[in-house]
């Protein structure tokens, strides 16, 4: 409609459908030099969007026994993002963030760059104080002293388990005590998501959901009238 107002859509299979070879998901009506040049688009947006909503509900489909829920990242196509978001929330999955505003996230190289998870954690809560009162921080641990050393500054609303293993997220869980939210992220996949599910931890961040995802097989064909 934006590329011709004079074509015509009509819908027989909605977002979040489950579909089967052979399906018709809608038929599309217009001049023959339209239809020609928004196909391709039209069919590689509709497979790439398709492939992440179907890898996102086997992941999610893992995790319904549990209370754990599944997030996307950052880690998007560039120009896509609100796509590819929109399609991990077709598939069962929760958004993460959209990008560096929406939640302060002290990653890795934030905190070596600022000498510190205690220094880190406090420039980010002063800045949220004085500049954006109510948004959020999430810190990233890498170790089980890193957890203890968020605990000792707290002011952080999310604590991030990179690359820890299922038995060191149990541990970790035990520290925090329910005190801030939590996320597990890093080798995490659909062999051993129910391992780190099993821990109780609040969420499990996944960027393979998006960048692993393969496109379902669309084709449209054309029938003269």
């Amino acid at each position: 409609r934006r590329f011709d107002p004079a074509m015509k859509v009509e819908v027989f299979i909605n977002d979040g459908a489950e579909v089967k070879p052979g399906d018709v998901a809608m038929v599309v009506e217009g001049k023959v030099q339209s239809l020609l040049q928004t196909e391709r688009l039209m069919l590689n947006i509709m497979q790439r969007m398709s492939g992440i909503a179907t890898l996102t509900k086997q992941y999610t489909q893992k995790l319904q026994p549990f209370k754990t829920r599944l997030l996307d990242t950052r880690k998007t196509t560039p120009n896509f993002r609100l796509l590819e978001k929109e399609a991990v929330k077709i598939g069962g999955g929760v958004n993460h963030r959209f990008g560096l505003y929406d939640m302060i996230m002290l990653k890795d190289n934030h905190i070596d760059y600022c000498g510190g998870i205690e220094k880190a954690i406090e420039k980010a809560y002063a800045y949220v104080q004085q500049v954006k009162p109510g948004l959020k921080i999430e810190v990233e641990t890498r170790n089980i002293e890193d957890v203890k050393k968020v605990m000792e500054v707290g002011k952080v609303n999310r604590i991030m388990l990179d690359n820890f293993k299922p038995e060191q997220i149990a541990e970790a869980l035990k520290i925090i005590d329910g005190k801030y939210e939590t996320e597990a992220s890093g080798g995490i996949n659909l062999s051993n998501i129910e391992a780190y599910a099993a821990t109780g931890v609040d969420y499990i961040s996944s960027g393979a959901i998006i960048h692993q995802a393969r496109s379902l097989d669309l084709s449209l064909k054309a029938v003269i009238i």
